[in-house]
């Protein structure tokens, strides 16, 4: 709820007038009842029409100014809603931004999607479905049990304790059965979301090792909890409709009782008996939808809980100090001109055509607390150096390139460029220098030109074609009949594998690193097809820092160092610069 608050303050003059308009159209609704009651009765006693003029014209506009509030007040709590939704959706986004990857261990990318899709629609059933009905039911309930008692004290007492049952005891005992329930829908929503995808993704695999069966029976027993869990909420809505009609029926026969007798002793008119009878039956219409609001209470609660998760998710890398805005005419990328204006200790980064120096001296790291992946590792990449990293997959290699962009932080030692630790640059800065090309790089379902734009969202077309050249694609996508606008698919599955790596390597050239990681560029690739793809890679690099990760010993003779990592030992098999590695590390 402190969530929910803090993202509504700019919205909190929209939710004003909408709790304003709706109480207006639900007292308009109540005056129109009271009004008509009054009116029919009187005129059942054939007075002359002009005793009747204003009523008649009361009955009139009441009837127009109920139906313009309610829309105004649709309009301006859906706007004020949608506004406080899309301001909280996007700082849930920027908290993923910060905490991916390594904050994002314990949630999974089918749950994540569902609580980004469904659990933040919760803001709205907060919103206009919770908030604003109780709002407007107590400024609406409290003026019509001031009315009321102006012409009978026991009919107020009646209406204002069946308003009472209805909107406080109902919900509160209806809360706690519902708790259970409700407090589980998001939660089973999410499992059953998560079951969904894995079986849509994994289901070749399923199917090949016969275990079809068994996901669809746990996706089943999900699916039926989920099942259970909605029928108990309907039965509890259902229980909570037929509390309120009860109550409903209850205040109307008190009232009409309390109103007989005020009519036998001569206190009350014929005509407000009717009044004092009817006007229960539009008060409690615009209260029937409390103990439903309740309801939703509880289950947008929950959602909000998990939004909240997310928020609260401890960040994983140290916060970087603030640094200097660049100079005119200073480029974005200049962090490391930044960090010696601040008086760092920091050699031009310009060394080696631009590209700076990466250090790593007794480097430990962990993704989870207790399950250490490397430990007291040394490495040194030099400026414009051709480095491989070898090792046995889950020996820390792509921990190590998780380091180097700042997706993780050492728990032990450092890691420096041209002198200053990483962790007093920002992670942005660090990664417009460092750039990380993963094994599963992702394609848009999108065009060519798109995807590759990704690198440089203003590229014109001659940079895009002199990237495709490097990447060993100009050819081929130029015998295509739409060329750099055909469509690659969902996860670029209209390519081949080597197309797929070749055109995220383009992508990265185009984004400009100085300094290029290669997680595992040739996987699921033949032999002949990975060694031609890895010389075509390092020969588009360029004069960039390379570093390749792979598991392959068949390795190019174009590399200046090679780094063996396995067991809890890093050993440089071939160095043509002076030693610069050695420690440990550890499984991930």
């Amino acid at each position: 709820m402190r969530l929910l608050w803090r993202a509504s303050g700019p919205a909190s003059g929209g939710l004003l007038l909408a709790v304003l308009a709706g109480a207006g159209a639900a007292g308009a609704a109540v005056g129109l009842m009271a009004v008509s009651a009054w009116l029919i009765s009187r005129a059942a006693l054939h007075p002359p029409v002009l005793h009747l003029m204003v009523a008649i014209v009361a009955v009139r506009a009441l009837g127009l100014s109920r139906g313009a509030l309610r829309y105004l007040e649709r309009l301006a709590g859906h706007d004020a809603a949608l506004r406080v939704l899309g301001r909280l959706r996007a700082r849930i986004f920027t908290r993923l931004e910060v905490l991916a990857p390594a904050g994002l261990a314990n949630f999974r990318r089918a749950d994540l999607a569902q609580r980004l899709a469904t659990d933040v629609d919760a803001v709205l059933d907060m919103l206009t479905r919770v908030i604003l009905p109780y709002a407007v039911a107590l400024l609406v309930g409290l003026g019509s049990v001031l009315l009321i008692g102006a012409f009978s004290l026991p009919a107020a007492a009646a209406l204002g304790a069946g308003l009472l049952l209805v909107g406080v005891i109902v919900p509160l005992l209806q809360g706690r059965a519902a708790r259970r329930a409700d407090g589980r829908l998001a939660p089973l929503r999410g499992e059953l979301a998560t079951g969904t995808v894995t079986l849509l993704h994994g289901l070749p695999d399923l199917v090949a090792h016969a275990a079809t069966d068994a996901h669809l029976d746990r996706l089943a027993a999900t699916s039926a909890a989920l099942r259970k869990a909605e029928q108990r909420s309907a039965a509890m809505a259902g229980v909570s409709a037929a509390v309120t009609a009860l109550a409903s029926g209850l205040s109307l026969i008190v009232g009409l009782a309390a109103g007989a007798v005020a009519v036998r002793s001569g206190s009350l008119s014929g005509e407000m008996l009717a009044v004092i009878v009817l006007t229960p039956l539009a008060v409690f219409e615009n209260a029937a939808g409390l103990p439903v609001a309740a309801q939703r209470f509880a289950s947008a609660r929950a959602s909000l809980r998990r939004l909240a998760e997310i928020l609260s998710a401890p960040d994983p890398l140290a916060a970087a100090p603030a640094l200097p805005r660049p100079r005119d005419g200073e480029p974005e990328g200049g962090e490391l001109a930044a960090v010696a204006e601040r008086g760092g200790a920091l050699r031009s980064a310009t060394s080696g055509a631009g590209v700076p120096a990466i250090r790593m001296d007794g480097v430990g790291a962990r993704w989870v607390a207790g399950r250490p992946v490397l430990r007291d590792v040394d490495l040194v990449l030099r400026p414009g150096e051709r480095v491989a990293l070898v090792g046995p997959s889950g020996c820390g290699k792509s921990t190590l390139a998780a380091l180097l962009v700042r997706f993780l932080d050492p728990v032990a030692g450092r890691i420096t460029m041209e002198g200053t630790d990483l962790r007093e640059i920002a992670p942005d800065r660090v990664r417009k220098v460092i750039g990380y090309l993963p094994e599963d790089a992702h394609l848009f379902d999108t065009t060519i030109a798109a995807n590759l734009r990704v690198g440089q969202p203003d590229a014109p077309t001659s940079a895009l074609r002199a990237v495709l050249v490097k990447a060993r694609l100009a050819d081929w996508v130029d015998s295509l009949p739409d060329g750099l606008e055909t469509l690659v698919g969902e996860h670029g599955m209209a390519l081949s594998g080597g197309q797929r790596r070749r055109l995220a390597l383009a992508r990265a050239l185009l984004a400009d690193f100085r300094v290029l990681i290669l997680d595992e560029p040739t996987e699921h690739l033949d032999d002949e097809t990975a060694a031609a793809l890895t010389r075509d890679l390092l020969d588009a690099a360029g004069d960039r820092t390379v570093l390749l990760i792979t598991h392959r010993t068949d390795l190019p003779d174009n590399l200046d160092q090679i780094v063996h990592l396995d067991s809890g030992t890093a050993t440089t098999v071939r160095n043509t610069v002076p030693a610069a590695v050695g420690g440990r590390a550890g499984h991930s």
